[in-house]
């Protein structure tokens, strides 16, 4: 009896106590809730409005392109320019070729031996290895390579320093001060995972000799290992809309666009002109292009002239990588806005095309819209129902854009949902690093080289598998992920039982994903 007589109150107690915290959390979602996921709401919208319009002019431009069947760089007669050069055999131009590497075992004779096989007068070709490599085993392998080619008759210089100042860009600039180096007229830069045809050379020169007024000939990339893993063939998909989009639109509207950092060939007179190799960022590829432009040099993308390297194909490499791909050009925005207004030698549809396009929208815009509306906003929404959500800018805009934006590789259209998902899981860390980027906070000149496998050279067929390599805990689990992934199902369970939008069903399968990236289920285990 006393057991009853005292489970009443507390049965009450319990009820009011949830009485009231729902009472406190209706009036709180009304009066604070509510105004601060409109106003979040309104903000969203207007990005994605200014992304949608961005891919809707790129994919108006393509179309333009394809159905006049005419590219910039089709309006060169190569052939033509091709035999001029070697009628003139006296005046072949001497071209640098510049491998930048650090600590790269697994791919160093990969690069130097495509390099020094490129088809070009020996006596004008001046291949220049610069080993910024810690490692003295690996320093001694890649230097005995360049003896090695330097016995079958190819000038190949080995260049090593004793530190690491200006990392990349450090290394570059110090190459091109070397004395051998100044007769040179054009520079071309591959990465240790590049692998360029024999006929590179005679398939990029050509247009720096025709037209004087070309700074830049850029190359496109291909993927030797796009079918390792699901996370390479989402790599590609994204990759492949910049090379036959974004890269392929600068080219053909402006003659501007972000220089890739490899795979292409400058002409020395126009890094000089720009102020040469600069590291105040960890991007100094796109800084070298914009300073470039500033000062009247135009740039050509070749998209029928692929350049075989390698993915990332670790989660732990690749989130290095998207971290200085995102930091770098957010941190160079912000430095360079003031000089590219201001600058008097360029157009102004071209500073718009830059500040606003190149920059502003998909180096910014394009990562906070991704993140902030598909994967807070919308969520937050689907469970506010005081929050009115148009299907206009929740579904169709979204889709359309996504749709846009998958078009660059028609061989990976099945795996569109996984793309989706994939990039919206990214968009954490890349809206992070962006931020990074513009507050120049702790991380912002963080280099860390994109580790290569050297999966072109595996063999698919070998039975004998090494012991995987356990990673450490902390290497493996990624929190922010996790969190979001909470949120996420969090906002799925209350959408389900409380409203009939089914907006539970893309929750459901975003927290999955955050999930699945968060306890590093992604990429593949180093062996």
């Amino acid at each position: 009896m006393r057991n009853i007589f005292h489970e009443e109150p507390e049965v009450k107690a319990t009820s009011n106590i949830a009485g009231m915290l729902t009472d406190v959390w209706q009036k709180k979602r009304v009066t604070v809730i509510v105004p601060i996921l409109n106003v979040a709401l309104c903000i969203c919208v207007a990005m994605s409005i200014m992304l949608f319009i961005e891919r809707l002019y790129m994919t108006c431009v393509i179309l333009g392109i394809k159905f006049l069947g005419k590219k910039r760089y089709t309006k060169y007669r190569l052939d033509a320019l091709k035999d001029e050069v070697e009628k003139k055999k006296k005046e072949y131009p001497k071209v640098l070729v510049q491998i930048p590497m650090y600590n790269e075992r697994e791919v160093y004779k990969l690069s130097i031996g495509a390099v020094c096989s490129l088809s070009w007068p020996s006596q004008c070709l001046v291949v220049q290895v610069l080993d910024d490599s810690t490692n003295k085993s690996i320093r001694d392998m890649v230097q005995a390579e360049c003896k090695k080619w330097s016995c079958k008759g190819v000038n190949v210089m080995y260049e090593n320093r004793d530190n690491r100042n200006g990392y990349k860009a450090g290394a570059l600039r110090e190459g091109l001060q070397k004395e051998y180096v100044q007769d040179c007229k054009f520079v071309a830069i591959f990465d240790a995972d590049f692998q360029p045809d024999d006929k590179f050379l005679w398939k990029t020169i050509p247009y720096l000799l025709e037209n004087p007024e070309l700074g830049l000939v850029q190359a496109k990339w291909k993927f030797v290992n796009a079918d390792e893993c699901l996370m390479t063939r989402l790599q590609e998909m994204s990759l492949d809309y910049h090379f036959n989009v974004e890269q392929e639109v600068g080219s053909s509207t402006c003659q501007f666009f972000g220089f890739n950092g490899t795979a292409g060939v400058w002409r020395i007179e126009a890094i000089n002109d720009a102020g040469g190799w600069k590291d105040r960022t960890t991007v100094e590829d796109m800084d070298l292009a914009v300073r470039a432009s500033l000062r009247g040099w135009k740039f050509i993308f070749v998209g029928d002239l692929p350049v075989k390297n390698e993915l990332p194909s670790t989660f732990k490499t690749y989130r290095f990588q998207q971290h200085r791909w995102s930091c770098g050009p957010a941190n160079l925005f912000k430095k360079m806005t003031k000089e590219i207004i201001f600058c008097e030698r360029v157009s102004v549809w071209k500073k718009i095309h830059v500040v606003y396009a190149f920059f502003f929208v998909r180096k910014i815009i394009a990562h906070w819209v991704t993140f902030l509306f598909y994967c807070v906003v919308i969520p937050a929404c689907a469970v506010v129902p005081e929050v009115y959500l148009p299907k206009l800018v929740a579904i169709y805009v979204p889709a359309i854009t996504t749709l846009l934006n998958s078009g660059g590789t028609r061989r990976s259209l099945h795996l569109l949902v996984f793309w989706i998902l994939f990039e919206n899981v990214m968009s954490l860390h890349r809206s992070k690093a962006a931020l990074i980027g513009l507050l120049e906070a702790n991380r912002v000149n963080e280099w860390v080289v994109t580790e290569k496998l050297g999966n072109a050279t595996r063999q698919r067929s070998s039975n004998v598998r090494s012991p995987k390599k356990r990673q450490c805990l902390g290497e493996r689990i990624h929190i922010g992920e996790i969190y979001v992934g909470l949120y996420l199902l969090t906002c799925a369970i209350f959408n389900m039982r409380l409203r009939n939008d089914h907006f539970f069903v893309y929750l459901y399968m975003q927290s999955a994903a955050f999930f699945i990236v968060g306890f590093g289920y992604v990429g593949i285990t180093t062996n």
